[in-house]
């Protein structure tokens, strides 16, 4: 596959063969039917991103005329309590990670460390080391926050992401920052329960619910036991045989069954293929966005282990607003207001090296060369791998990293001309062969909340086969899918549920495939050129593709350049000493 264009830490412009796949980020395009009547004045509609007024291009100018729905809606937005975290042992480890930099040395002289990407990872990155007494400088090539937790504001002053995002528990890391910022209310708790789709009842659903009275394990396994819809007592009892080796082998069973897909470590253990059909074809693509005769059991695994080892670590929660705003915002205040700087509209064009292959400085696609003690590209792999030079592909290092793939993933975003009944305030498991997970935004999230109609907000995936297909055609195998959910309230036709107006977001490169064997290839946040470094959920941290994975590996490259401290001081003074001889 040939490809050439101007690369970025947070945008990519391709021209070659990438199956009309376009941008390896996501790209934003949306189809207005209307304009709102009706602002919700419980929303944050006065801000725009980062000081950037967002506009969208129009798909096409077909209007409606809105019609108001009488109806009472049964949905209430309820939040839960925030969860007792902060005692469990993740957490603690996690707290303590954080410290170990606000409690480091002062240094005498501050690092300048160049970080290009201002996803999680790299405002995970710059943060920590601000926090450490360093200078971070984090680019960002688009004029939007977030990298893969990007939003943009639409014409009507409507919010739409890149991803449905979710923040669980289980996110040790995660939740820390929420707490050093200062900013843990902006998470809004859901109860806590799993809740499936019936695809062979349209319209039902089946739960998990987790009591709170029980300790983990024991509030898992009730929640499997008494779940009698989806699995069979004999089907329940395989499974649970199935997984006494990862159960007892631990952390090392776990990492030892990366060679195998979910569909082949079941059959392997004998469990039955209906398991698969009924809970791991949702829980896959809601992991990493394929089906389970792709994904590593790994994963599964990983997740399994933490949702059951951790009492409150499957519970969820949505963020209350957009996340450039009520999540990334804060980081870069807090970078900001310690000496550090964050710059958007600053796309990474090349890696200059000095002569013996490390790195000199970074261009940019304005012309301008930054230069550091140190340098970070915190961008997804595809785009590290087409920023790489030549020079440095064949190392082994960077070599590895061939089989590491972004994997394609369609968000949509639907709003409707009525509140929609057939749903609840919390993330739903839609089971459909075209959808992963969907929510009404308009009912579980504060800044999007609206009494009046819905947003359904879905994850279309596996997108392999659709993320060259036009927003009309992905609209309209949604609402096929979505009237098998919604049976009495929405048809394909919208004969019954009106769209007012729709966004769709392709990422045709969006978190590394979690296939087998992609264990071994994931590269340490330290690399073997000294002064460069690599943050990125791809990196090799324990939480694999995820946010938490993100921010814990900004915090591990982070302490990567921390500890290499008196290298680099010692690297920028030889520079000197050769510039001076030079003269």
């Amino acid at each position: 596959m040939t490809v050439a264009g101007s690369v970025s830490a947070a945008y990519l412009s391709i021209k070659g063969d990438l199956k009309n796949h376009g941008n390896l980020y996501p790209t934003q395009q949306c189809c207005f039917s209307i304009h709102h009547r009706n602002k919700n004045l419980l929303a944050f509609r006065g801000s725009d991103a980062m000081g950037h007024q967002l506009k969208c291009v129009s798909s096409h100018d077909g209007r409606i005329k809105p019609q108001r729905d009488s109806r009472t809606s049964k949905i209430v937005c309820v939040d839960y309590p925030r969860p007792e975290l902060d005692n469990t042992v993740n957490f603690l480890e996690a707290a303590y990670f954080s410290s170990t930099f606000r409690a480091a040395p002062r240094p005498m002289k501050p690092l300048k460390i160049v970080i290009a990407g201002a996803g999680l990872a790299g405002l995970s990155t710059a943060k920590y080391l601000a926090d450490a007494g360093h200078k971070p400088i984090l680019l960002e090539a688009r004029d939007v926050l977030g990298g893969k937790v990007a939003a943009w504001k639409d014409d009507d002053g409507d919010w739409y992401e890149t991803g449905l995002h979710i923040f669980f528990g289980a996110y040790p890391n995660v939740q820390n920052l929420f707490g050093e910022l200062g900013i843990n209310d902006r998470l809004q708790w859901k109860e806590h329960s799993m809740i499936f789709a019936m695809p062979s009842k349209p319209g039902e659903f089946s739960r998990f619910d987790f009591p709170d009275v029980l300790p983990a394990p024991l509030n898992g396994i009730w929640a499997i036991l008494k779940n009698n819809e989806m699995l069979t007592w004999p089907e329940k009892v395989r499974f649970a045989i199935g997984l006494l080796p990862a159960m007892l082998g631990g952390q090392a069973y776990v990492e030892a069954q990366d060679g195998l897909s979910v569909k082949e470590w079941m059959k392997k253990q004998g469990i039955p293929e209906r398991v698969t059909d009924e809970v791991f074809i949702a829980m896959s693509k809601a992991l990493n966005f394929i089906n389970p005769d792709e994904l590593s059991m790994q994963c599964i695994l990983i997740a399994l282990n933490r949702f059951l080892q951790e009492k409150h670590g499957s519970k969820m929660a949505f963020l209350d607003g957009n996340p450039p705003e009520r999540l990334c915002m804060p980081v870069v205040d807090h970078i900001q207001s310690l000496g550090g700087q964050v710059q958007l509209n600053s796309r990474l064009q090349k890696i200059n090296l000095n002569n013996d292959g490390t790195v000199k400085s970074f261009t940019l696609s304005n012309g301008n060369v930054v230069e550091g003690d140190a340098y970070v590209i915190a961008a997804p792999v595809d785009i590290l791998k087409l920023l790489l030079p030549e020079e440095w592909k064949e190392i082994p290092y960077f070599k590895k990293l061939d089989k590491l793939v972004g994997v394609p993933v369609i968000n949509v975003h639907i709003w409707f001309d009525r509140k929609l009944k057939n749903t609840y305030d919390h993330l739903l498991f839609s089971r459909s062969p075209l959808l992963s997970v969907y929510a009404d935004m308009s009912v579980t999230c504060k800044e999007y909340y609206d009494p009046n109609r819905s947003m359904l907000e879905l994850v279309f995936a596996p997108a392999e086969e659709w993320i060259g297909c036009s927003d009309s055609e992905i609209i309209e195998a949604t609402m096929k899918e979505l009237a098998k959910l919604f049976p009495d309230e929405i048809a394909a036709d919208q004969s019954k549920a009106k769209i007012l107006k729709y966004h769709v977001v392709k990422t045709p490169r969006s978190v590394y495939k979690t296939v087998p064997n992609c264990e071994p290839c994931r590269p340490s946040q330290k690399s073997p050129l000294e002064g460069f470094y690599l943050a990125g959920d791809y990196t090799k941290q324990k939480y694999l593709a995820s946010m938490e994975g993100a921010v814990l590996s900004g915090k591990l490259c982070a302490q990567a350049i921390v500890q290499d401290y008196e290298l680099l001081s010692s690297k920028e003074q030889k520079s000197r000493q050769t510039e001076v001889t030079v003269a």
